[in-house]
């Protein structure tokens, strides 16, 4: 199987997916919303959970056995269970534009499904009553439906990964995307917030390293390139291992979390091929992430298709493995560019929170840039 790196690489190199971004405001915030919309007409929808404390809503409208067939929108945000207030924002955006379920004779009769997940990062920033409500959400469906067909998404410290940690260190949004040789985009999001690490401890490289670039290089894990991912300097590495260390016993809250995906594709699924385009792409993340699917963790994965591309013919149904081996590795992708993309470590009255370039000396960039020495 061969496949082509898009740009801008990312959910929104599907047509018609768009992505905004909402962050909480006060001095002492440290969350938002992110929002996920579809295009005119909805997508089917499916979703995987898996880790032991999640916090949804609107998931069991999903299940394939139950009415709803198309959604459009999804909502993922921080604030832990009070934070699903934002979806109450998107729900009003999409009455507006009668968008949603049909349930009476006039075009207005409409209850939109908006599915949503959260994350767990009450008190990041120091004020535990900072979390995202219903105006939050608003204005992250504003964001995405403004942004147009094809934006860039922005990644790091963002919407629902304002105040996101792995392991101890900053986390926050990545994306990724490409397309197959059949002509099927396949793209994902992921707010990455676990308890597990993203980084071999005695190495100190992100275990995601050696998925990321797979695709583009076809090669397997370790790419093609000879000694990739690069390993940090032992020193680096020593150092890196002592200030985590730190920041850890420092730390003034439990570690509550959970790590958010979304894998869209514009390939026509049924809600079941959905629903096990979601389940596959939890491999994705325990390739980045050890260990995952924690009772600390509620680890969800949503699937989005939104049906303009219609499936290879032949080998029949098995025509679906493309999507289920590029949703899992993209999945690890966009775990390794959240990670990059985490802005200078975070200290205050929430915690220490370092990032992975504070702590290796390393640029946001591909795990392949050298290392400062």
């Amino acid at each position: 199987m061969t496949a082509e790196l898009l740009s801008p690489d990312g959910l929104t190199d599907v047509p018609g997916v768009r992505v905004g971004h909402a962050r909480v405001a006060g001095p002492r915030a440290l969350s938002g919303t992110t929002v996920v919309l579809a295009p005119e007409g909805g997508a089917v929808a499916a979703v995987d959970v898996r880790g032991g404390g999640p916090g949804t809503r609107e998931t069991d409208a999903l299940d394939p056995r139950n009415v709803v067939q198309r959604i459009d929108a999804l909502v993922l945000t921080g604030g832990s269970a009070y934070g699903l207030d934002s979806a109450a924002g998107v729900m009003a955006w999409l009455e507006e534009r009668r968008r949603g379920v049909r349930v009476g004779p006039h075009p207005s009769h409409v209850v939109p499904v908006v599915p949503a997940a959260c994350v767990f990062d009450l008190g990041r920033g120091g004020d535990f009553a900072a979390r995202p409500d219903a105006a939050t959400g608003r204005a992250a469906v504003e964001a995405a439906a403004a942004s147009g067909d094809h934006a860039r998404v922005a990644t790091g410290a963002v919407g629902a990964g304002t105040g996101a940690v792995v392991g101890g260190m900053r986390g926050g949004v990545g994306t990724a995307g490409l397309r197959l040789e059949s002509g099927i985009t396949v793209a994902a999001l992921v707010v990455v917030n676990a308890v597990g690490s993203a980084v071999d401890p005695a190495t100190g490289v992100l275990y995601g390293g050696f998925f990321e670039d797979a695709a583009a290089v076809g090669g397997g894990p370790g790419g093609a390139r000879e000694g990739w991912p690069d390993r940090p300097p032992r020193a680096v590495h020593e150092a890196a291992v002592r200030r985590l260390a730190e920041a850890r016993a420092a730390s003034v809250r439990p570690p509550l979390n959970t790590t958010l995906a979304v894998v869209a594709t514009d390939a026509a699924l049924t809600r079941a091929q959905a629903q096990k385009v979601a389940g596959t792409a939890h491999d994705g993340i325990a390739r980045a992430i050890r260990p995952v699917h924690l009772m600390n963790d509620g680890d969800t994965v949503f699937a989005l298709a939104t049906g303009a591309r219609e499936l290879p013919s032949e080998p029949g149904p098995l025509a679906l493995n493309g999507i289920l081996a590029a949703g899992a590795d993209l999945v690890t992708r966009a775990i390794v560019r959240a990670v990059l993309a985490a802005p200078g470590g975070l200290r205050g009255p929430g915690g220490d929170f370092p990032s992975y370039g504070e702590l290796y000396d390393r640029p946001h960039a591909s795990p392949a840039a050298p290392y400062s020495r």
